[in-house]
């Protein structure tokens, strides 16, 4: 459903600040198999000295004088930040070995979290000639011991994961590398809520449970829902070409190419309108869908219709275009009335920023500068002043669980199109996303993430359980391990 590893390299700047750090927890203290050391394994285990240590200079030393190849035209700065997150959110780490090694060049290591034993994958890749410098760092699907992955999550009671998901979520909040809201259900019943951190630092105001959080991209997933009902309703198909509505976009060539289905499952070959354009303008001028559109102007394919992934921003403003197209409604009425209304969802909207709106959080990201100190520093003037089709609205968790409540007794759209929604779509290059939710098909999980300075929050649909989880951070990658020890505690090492 999301892709947990990352190697950071020149494109990947953003990784540094988002990079999924917490993984399934376990019991048992067991190691891996000895290694044989190569140039790689050398490496690794000296970057986990450094994670360790809480010398500033001597990791900007470490980092200046052993990163090389592109890895090292990064500015120090970013090394330094993704180090820090790293130390910031375990506490220091555990080495527990080599679990993966590919020749001399790449390997990874074992890690665990001291704060709260959650197992790790770290990669390290390295120049093949002296000195090895190192080229790459990435973290990897931790491949724990058997004791641990075998853990009986499925012999707990709902009692027993409300309270060790209680204790999680107070750790990470006591060592303020957690701020937001969390919320288990089961069919809809609610076993766990509670509420951490600040919704405003600056007036030291506690986050809530009916806290409105920002959404980032699962908004996505309320366009996708609100295609499914024009196509119950027989205003559109999923086959439809894109001309048939928007014949210019982004050229009369690429729109009889683009179809509806395309657009749904980031298969389209459009990229992101949050570009330099978006970056160098007032917040301020992107209110409407017809707006933000205007950012997309000039985008080209990058590959043909259906015959690849990649996650586009652009495609799901589309199709808030197209929605306002075939209804003659704004968007942001559409959803209101055919969405939120219906599934009781009144603390969800996509809020103007600049207009008063109670009870909102404000995003944080915290920062870590070279002399080895820290700050938060808020989000305002970074993400969009409205959300729209592509993400960006709030809502709060009980009104995801009404959504999640509605969607699964087919309360929005019949039970063939939810199916259509939460299906895998790899006949269109897409196996692990349908028509904007995503899926874990191995596990049945299925629903969306958003991230951004500040911003993390995470719905997850358990299929054959009715379980529901829900984690709205105010954080930078908050939600992330909170949604991963849910997922161990419902379904151990799956």
């Amino acid at each position: 459903m999301r892709k947990f590893s990352a190697v950071i390299n020149s494109t990947a700047r953003a990784a540094l600040l988002f990079v999924c750090l917490s993984v399934a927890v376990a019991q048992a203290q067991q190691t891996q198999p000895a290694a044989p050391e190569t140039p790689a394994t050398r490496r690794v285990a000296e970057l986990v000295k450094i994670i360790n240590t809480t010398d500033a200079a001597a990791t900007k030393r470490f980092i200046e004088e052993n990163y090389g190849g592109e890895f090292a035209q990064m500015p120090v700065s970013a090394h330094l930040n993704f180090i820090a997150q790293v130390r910031d959110r375990t506490r220091g780490v555990e080495f527990h070995g080599i679990q993966d090694s590919k020749g001399a060049t790449e390997a990874t290591a074992l890690l665990r979290a001291k704060l709260t034993d959650d197992w790790m994958g770290l990669m390290v890749s390295v120049e093949a000639n002296a000195p090895n410098r190192i080229t790459g760092i990435g973290m990897r699907p931790p491949k724990a011991p058997a004791a641990a992955t075998e853990r009986a999550a499925k012999t707990l009671t709902d009692a027993e994961r409300a309270r060790e998901l209680e204790a999680y979520v107070q750790k990470l909040t006591e060592a303020d590398v957690f701020s937001g809201a969390v919320l288990l259900a089961k069919d809809g019943k609610i076993l766990f809520e509670k509420a951490y951190g600040e919704a405003s630092k600056d007036f030291r105001v506690p986050n809530r449970v009916d806290t409105k959080f920002n959404l980032g991209s699962m908004n996505k997933m309320f366009t996708a829902v609100a295609v499914a009902q024009l196509v119950e309703r027989g205003k559109l198909s999923f086959e439809d070409p894109l001309a048939k509505f928007l014949p210019e976009f982004p050229s009369k060539e690429a729109a009889q190419k683009i179809k509806i289905k395309h657009l749904l499952t980031h298969t389209s070959g459009l990229g992101s309108y949050f570009n330099r354009k978006f970056m160098e303008s007032s917040r301020a001028r992107f209110r409407t869908v017809s707006d933000m559109m205007t950012l997309a102007e000039g985008e080209t394919l990058a590959f043909e219709p259906g015959t690849k992934w990649a996650y586009s921003n652009t495609g799901m403003l589309v199709l808030g275009a197209v929605i306002e197209k075939v209804t003659g409604q704004s968007y942001f009425d559409y959803v209101r009335e055919n969405i939120y209304k219906p599934a009781g969802m009144t603390n969800t909207d996509a809020y103007e920023l600049d207009l008063v709106t109670p009870n909102l959080a404000v995003g944080y990201q915290k920062e870590f500068n070279e002399d080895g100190t820290t700050r938060f520093r808020n989000n305002v003037f970074q993400h969009v002043i409205r959300g729209g089709p592509a993400g960006g609205g709030y809502s709060t968790v009980g009104d995801l669980l009404k959504f999640d409540t509605a969607l699964r007794a087919n309360k929005l759209v019949g039970a063939e199109y939810v199916r259509q929604l939460i299906s895998a779509k790899p006949e269109l290059s897409s196996p692990q996303y349908g028509y904007g939710f995503g899926v874990d098909t191995k596990r049945r999980i299925v629903g969306h993430s958003g991230g951004f300075a500040g911003i993390s929050s995470n719905l997850d649909m358990f299929l054959d359980s009715g379980y529901t989880a829900i984690v709205m951070s105010n954080y930078g990658g908050g939600s992330q391990p909170v949604s991963r020890r849910i997922q161990e505690l419902l379904l151990g090492g799956q």
